[in-house]
């Protein structure tokens, strides 16, 4: 048995596949999910699990080299950005449209149960040397 960290079993293993400029969508229960992208969907009820506890258990196993978000977030959610910058780097941001789009191309969809608006992110990994 792991003495910590994440603990779902499909999730492990898809984290572990993961290789340099791989990309890895964290999502909230609204986000259209991209057909053909893997999608482990953690979600519980509204709420459950936070963006932000998702967001800190992956912060524990991937370097991220670049971080991506909806720009209407800067407005309708802020602490988006400010969270995804203390845990990994300053996001950059695109339209929403665009932003979902891009999500067709992740490796990896990561559904939370969080359940305000904008509350997505597209994580570029990084390497750890």
């Amino acid at each position: 048995m792991k003495r910590g960290g994440i603990l779902n079993p499909r999730l492990n293993l898809l984290l572990s596949q993961l290789g340099h400029t791989d990309t890895v969508v964290v999502a909230d229960c609204g986000l259209p999910r991209p057909p053909g992208v893997e999608v482990v969907d953690l979600s519980l009820v509204f709420g459950v699990p936070t963006f932000e506890q998702v967001l800190r258990a992956l912060s524990t196993e991937l370097v991220v080299e670049h971080a991506l978000i909806a720009g209407e977030a800067l407005d309708r959610n802020p602490r988006v950005a400010d969270l995804v910058a203390s845990l990994f780097v300053r996001p950059d941001t695109v339209d929403h449209e665009v932003f979902k789009r891009r999500t067709r191309e992740a490796r990896l969809l990561v559904r939370s149960g969080e359940a305000t608006p904008y509350a997505n992110v597209i994580l570029t990994c990084g390497v750890p040397f």
